[in-house]
């Protein structure tokens, strides 16, 4: 499988990556490690998990799927030949994370977090090291389709960006992680984490993991150029919008033990006029003669500005398609129909 490179880092990493967030939940570790034996045969050399997983968040699954992971590489002996990428969570409530209280990016929070996922990867070093969610108090996934009528309101306590880069600068030194990488993050917020870095403070940010996919296409413009220019990747999650753009849910249908169905979490793509932007590109997977989910994955891997697309999974059948969609030759022919579809519809669900 194709190869690309972080940012301006020496991480190079399979075009897809294997996501892992329903491991501990709807994936017992026995399917997740045979997910990773077949996803690693079939050329993927990248794992992304966060010390959040399983989703839904829950404090008595919370941190199974990095013990999945560190298990998996021990048994396997392969943690030289694995990319892995795990998450610190943001400003958060919930106090499962830190022993009973909120959590926020401290250097206390920060070090807890990077010594717990150590121990249940059991492993001396994360290879990109990401902010799951930022500290200040903005959208969720932080590229809505408009502006608030409002300014988001500030917490008074709020986690100085520099602060939070030092921490990192501390974990690299100390060998605990390779790279720094952002996630649900927005323009001001990458320019805000390179402006520093590039000052001399902390590690430089080599990637963000953001949403996209055909309903979501909110990377572009202004952070695709952002990234570009400043070389950080694009890891792309939700390539198919939580199982929207598979079909599954087409009509209101709900299938028996379908994510949405057991956790009713899938709010983000439930919005108003989502339902028939999702079925126009999923009937367009049809006409083109592919599954709707071979398609919307197949239509991510695609992008230039993609370096990697975090697919998921919680069966083979599954996991085969998502990784067939890497040896699809996405033609102009598909790019002009789907963006005839977005010229009508949008991005229904940032």
């Amino acid at each position: 499988m194709e190869k690309r490179r972080i940012g301006r880092t020496d991480l190079s990493v399979s075009k897809i990556c294997l996501g892992t967030m329903t491991w501990g939940q709807q994936t017992t570790e026995a399917e997740g490690h045979a997910q990773m034996d077949l996803a690693f045969e079939r050329g993927v050399n990248f794992l992304d998990t966060a010390e959040l997983y399983s989703i839904p968040p829950k404090p008595e699954t919370q941190g199974l799927t990095e013990s999945y992971i560190g298990n998996w590489m021990k048994a396997r002996a392969n943690r030289d030949r694995v990319v892995v990428a795990s998450k610190v969570v943001g400003r958060t409530a919930n106090e499962w994370f830190r022993g009973g209280r909120p959590s926020k990016l401290v250097r206390a929070d920060i070090l807890d977090a990077i010594d717990k996922s150590l121990v249940r990867l059991q492993t001396d070093y994360i290879d990109l090291y990401q902010i799951h969610f930022p500290d200040r108090l903005i959208t969720w996934g932080s590229n809505p389709t408009r502006i608030a009528t409002e300014p988001t309101k500030r917490a008074e306590d709020e986690t100085p960006i520099d602060e939070t880069l030092a921490v990192f600068d501390e974990l690299v030194k100390a060998g605990k992680i390779r790279h720094l990488g952002l996630s649900n993050e927005s323009s001001w917020g990458v320019m805000r984490f390179v402006a520093e870095s590039d000052r001399g403070v902390g590690p430089r940010v080599a990637s963000v993991q953001n949403a996209y996919n055909l309903v979501n296409r909110t990377y572009e413009v202004n952070l695709a150029e952002t990234c570009e220019r400043e070389d950080v990747s694009l890891l792309a999650y939700s390539p198919l919008a939580q199982g929207y753009l598979t079909g599954k849910y087409d009509h209101g249908a709900r299938p028996e033990g379908a994510r949405t169905t057991l956790f009713d979490r899938g709010q983000r793509y439930e919005t108003p006029y989502a339902a028939e932007a999702l079925l126009a590109y999923n009937e367009l997977a049809r006409n083109f003669g592919m599954e709707p989910a071979l398609f919307a994955n197949a239509y991510v891997t695609s992008r230039w500005f993609v370096t990697s697309n975090i697919i998921g999974a919680t069966s083979l059948p599954q996991l085969e398609m998502a990784l067939d969609s890497a040896d699809v030759a996405w033609t102009e022919e598909m790019q002009n129909a789907v963006d005839d579809i977005h010229q009508r519809v949008g991005n229904p669900c940032p």
